[in-house]
């Protein structure tokens, strides 16, 4: 144990610092935001401030979760970034084309054409921005053509556009239409304008445009084939290792369950309130997922509704987004509460004070936050104010900096009482305080790392910004989340004895010694194309492939827990919780190592970042597997605590395989071939025209769309008998 641990240990500490180092060179090599841009005649475009002030009006209105900017954030308006890029780009060409031909330029001959895209990549790939005064010189045309895109987006967010599901008065302020204006300017002058003394742009050429010369980085194919090979090495290392063990026997099963005659205790029976409100926010997020999807091919309505007047998509998309958060974290958070005195055999002093208090906290935060971001979309919140309780903008950290804070207190308090519950068991000498350890490691990361959210301001730089908010949504979700649920599951068999504690130790702490050996640099694997430097593609894209590695051989790991759960006639109670852990390990292979690896090479994410590529892998890696897993473990609690009788097989049976065939059916037969279909039209056409209203509005792409409807509608039957199933569960009395 103490070679694992040591192993354990350096990657923590070389992958922090590589990840800390590569953040340092963010915040060098950021952007830079100007303070005045103006032509070279002299004349104003932007002023002081618009900029950042541009970025919290876009921030306000739902940020992310309408469009997106560098191609993060909601799939049904364009990406800000390309759209204005190439309409900015196709105004000036048109202009040269009317003053030298008295043509358009679409009736240029193409050789006409390629001497002006030769003019036009010139003209912009050139660095203008002066350090010293902090100033961005753009020629006089492209000043009309920035107007011109200015009066095009205030009167879009002022009347609104059905195609894009953006309502009437989104903004109607002209003054604050004009600063967004602003800001998506230099989201496109970013990914347009090399870097000072190099030839490739902030964005590393993204996104795909050919006008401007807009195409994949050497480093983008070079580093694309390093992560193929790394992968396949990886997976040859991880074979011929698995293949070495020994196999551990199972060791003696007990004749009996020896959770049969446990009692739970009074804070343990507090926890129940908990799992009901984790069905709730199920049967919630549902619902918003199908209001969501449905804006995709009616946007302004559901089924002849008006629903965007009263709960428009921006707010319906950011509900779905943070309540599926919620519930995924309420149902660890509960399990972490629940297993500590089954743990210890001890019930701490004012324990169940404590976790009603927390729960109560909790409620405050999650209907806070709420409230709070559908007040800023409806325009009731000041800028400053949106920042702080209403709704930041930014994908999975959409709730203001104030309900932040407090959902961090929150996460504190329960670390605490997480920590009093199992002290006394990390006293008794033996294996199982090697699990204990990993236990209280993973349980401070998800207390502190969420932290990393707390790190911008109002005004930061969206690359600085990018780097800490994958911090929070890659390495709090992905990474400490995922050993946390690797240590419960291990200290569940270890309970029924089903596993002996130095083996499930020696694993547990294994398996997230592989996780993090990925998945800590493999967090950059978000940012290659977000105004960073090119060390975030080498060492993301090397890293981000060796996250797959372990998932290649998950399945071995998801037949070993179906063998105990198989094990002995009491240990078929335990069932359904068995199967939600194979299914985690299902959808950890399919959604996070071949929907995430598909993606994830830098020149595939070039052509697909922001396409429905990323929500299929959202969806089958982020409910598949912290989903299934939070399902699984709030089962394990329900079944520790409940009646014998309380518990329906036919409603088990029914929820687990429909919402599995029904998530599998959503992403197969809508997500995956739209999204392929968009990155046919990526390459060809180039990004914008794959997020455009002339691609995505055509028969065969809506067709494509309504095809989610069947996968729905039977994930949310099983959804919704799970929700029953749940707030029906009782527990036994406590124990005095």
């Amino acid at each position: 144990m103490k070679r694992l641990w040591i192993a354990f240990g350096a990657v923590l500490v070389l992958s922090f610092s590589v990840l800390g180092w590569i953040g340092t060179r963010i915040y060098q090599e950021a952007p830079p935001i100007p303070a005045r841009v103006v032509t070279t005649e002299g004349q104003a475009v932007f002023g002081q401030g618009d900029i950042p002030a541009g970025q919290n009006v876009w921030q306000s209105m739902g940020g992310m979760e309408v469009g997106s900017v560098w191609g993060h954030g909601s799939y049904v308006a364009p990406d800000w970034t390309a759209d204005w890029l190439h309409r900015e780009l196709m105004f000036v060409l048109n202009e040269w084309a009317q003053t030298q031909c008295s043509k358009s330029y679409g009736e240029l001959s193409a050789e006409q054409q390629a001497g002006l895209r030769g003019r036009l990549e010139e003209m912009y790939r050139k660095n203008t921005f002066d350090p010293a005064t902090e100033t961005i010189v753009v020629d006089p045309i492209r000043a009309r053509a920035i107007q011109a895109n200015v009066a095009y987006y205030t009167a879009l967010f002022a009347s609104g556009q059905t195609a894009y599901a953006i309502p009437k008065g989104a903004v109607s302020d002209p003054e604050r239409a004009r600063k967004m204006a602003a800001f998506f300017w230099w989201s496109s002058w970013s990914a347009s304008t090399n870097r000072k003394n190099d030839n490739i742009t902030y964005t590393h050429n993204w996104p795909h445009e050919p006008l401007v010369g807009n195409r994949p980085t050497g480093e983008s194919v070079m580093w694309t084939g390093v992560s193929i090979l790394m992968l396949l090495a990886g997976i040859c290392a991880m074979v011929w290792w698995y293949a070495s063990q020994k196999e551990e026997p199972m060791g003696e099963t007990p004749r009996t369950d020896p959770l049969a005659g446990w009692r739970s205790t009074l804070s343990q029976v507090a926890t129940l309130k908990y799992f009901w409100v984790v069905a709730a926010l199920i049967l919630v997020q549902m619902i918003m997922g199908m209001i969501t999807a449905h804006y995709g091919v009616e946007g302004d309505g559901f089924y002849g509704i008006p629903l965007s007047k009263w709960l428009p998509y921006s707010v319906s998309r950011t509900w779905h987004v943070q309540v599926g958060i919620f519930w995924i974290a309420t149902a660890w958070l509960a399990a972490g509460l629940y297993i500590g005195p089954l743990v210890s055999g001890v019930e701490p002093k004012y324990q169940r004070l404590g976790v009603n208090v927390l729960f109560g906290a909790l409620l405050v935060i999650v209907a806070g936050s709420l409230a709070g971001e559908w007040m800023s979309v409806q325009n009731r919140l000041t800028d400053a104010q949106s920042f702080l309780w209403g709704h930041q903008g930014y994908e999975y950290v959409d709730l203001g900096r104030g309900w932040q804070i407090l959902l961090f207190a929150g996460l504190l308090i329960w670390l605490t009482l997480v920590v009093r519950s199992v002290w006394p068991a990390l006293k008794v000498a033996g294996d199982q305080r090697h699990l204990l350890s990993l236990f209280l490691v993973s349980s401070a990361a998800i207390g502190l790392f969420y932290g990393a959210g707390l790190t911008w301001g109002q005004h930061t730089n969206l690359s600085i910004v990018e780097y800490w908010r994958w911090w929070v949504v890659h390495l709090w979700v992905e990474g400490f989340f995922e050993v946390f649920a690797t240590t419960i599951i291990a200290f569940f068999f270890t309970r029924l004895g089903l596993v002996r504690p130095g083996l499930a130790a020696r694993s547990a702490l294994l398996s997230a010694t592989i996780y993090l050996a990925g998945g800590i640099i493999g967090t950059c694997h978000h940012l290659y194309f977000s105004g960073t430097p090119t060390v975030a593609i080498a060492w993301g894209s090397v890293f981000s492939a060796l996250e797959v590695v372990p998932l290649v051989l998950v399945a071995y790991a998801a037949l070993d827990d179906l063998r105990r759960g198989r094990a002995t006639e009491w240990a078929l109670r335990y069932k359904w919780p068995v199967y939600y852990f194979v299914a985690v390990a299902f959808w950890n292979m399919v959604g996070a190592g071949l929907f995430g690896f598909m993606i994830n090479p830098p020149i595939a994410l070039y052509y697909m970042q922001g396409l429905n590529t990323t929500p299929l892998h959202g969806h089958a890696a982020l409910f598949g597997v912290y989903g299934m897993l939070g399902i699984g473990l709030m089962l394990v609690c329900l079944r520790a605590m409940g009646q014998e009788g309380e518990w329906n097989e036919r409603w088990m049976k029914f929820a687990f395989w429909s919402m599995n065939c029904g998530l599998f059916a959503m992403c197969v037969g809508s997500l995956l071939p739209v999204g392929l279909m968009q990155t046919w039209a990526s390459v060809d056409h180039g990004y914008w025209y794959a997020r455009s209203q002339e691609f995505l509005q055509t028969p065969t792409m809506q067709t494509l769309r309504w095809l989610r409807a069947p996968g729905d509608t039977l994930f949310a039957l099983g959804a919704a008998a799970l929700v029953v199933f749940v707030l029906k569960t009782r527990a036994k009395s406590p124990a005095a």
